[in-house]
């Protein structure tokens, strides 16, 4: 049973991302157009279980299920869609705990732009910032040993800010448009 544990804010994850999406950007090869840092370890000032999100964009999935085995090889478990279609979702474990969780998508896709905008709504706004970090911090003392309720728990509130965020990111996409 894994246990849920959220963490203050850690600069060294950001660390862990630009090593990790190194090992990526390797296995999956030229088809990745960017690697992304995403969810709450890649919002300065959020606590977060210290589990990187990592968010490759690529031109084709095909692309990845061929380097699935280059994958494997840099210790990854691959998951399939894992109940996001368009997605493969990867997992890593170091040193017995799970660390990394990889999301790839394809380019242009509105999961690329979703995850986005959530992560730089929260840089951007103190306030769902601390809200959203204080509901986190409280599920996992209610639930310290139940994900399932943990994510939960927080799923409403996510899917509020997301429904902002994006109504945000697009409002900002467009003034640099204009600019």
């Amino acid at each position: 049973m894994r246990h849920v544990t959220v963490l203050p804010y850690n600069p060294e994850w950001s660390n862990m991302f630009e090593a990790e999406a190194a090992v990526i950007q390797q296995a999956l090869g030229p088809a990745v157009t960017a690697v992304h840092h995403i969810g709450s370890t890649a919002v300065p000032m959020l606590p977060a279980k210290p589990i990187i999100d990592i968010m490759p964009v690529v031109r084709e999935l095909d692309a990845v299920d061929e380097r699935e085995q280059a994958m494997v090889a840099a210790g990854y478990v691959c998951h399939g869609e894992y109940f996001i279609p368009g997605r493969r979702f990867y997992t890593k474990e170091v040193e017995g705990e799970r660390r990394f969780h990889v999301h790839v998508f394809k380019e242009g896709t509105k999961d690329v732009e979703r995850h986005l905008a959530f992560r730089d709504y929260l840089r951007t706004h103190e306030r769902p910032r601390r809200t959203y970090g204080g509901l986190k911090q409280s599920l996992a003392w209610e639930y310290p040993f139940n994900v399932s309720a943990y994510a939960s728990g927080k799923h409403e509130y996510v899917k509020e800010l997301e429904d902002r965020a994006l109504r945000w990111y697009k409002n900002q996409q467009t003034k640099e448009e204009l600019s």
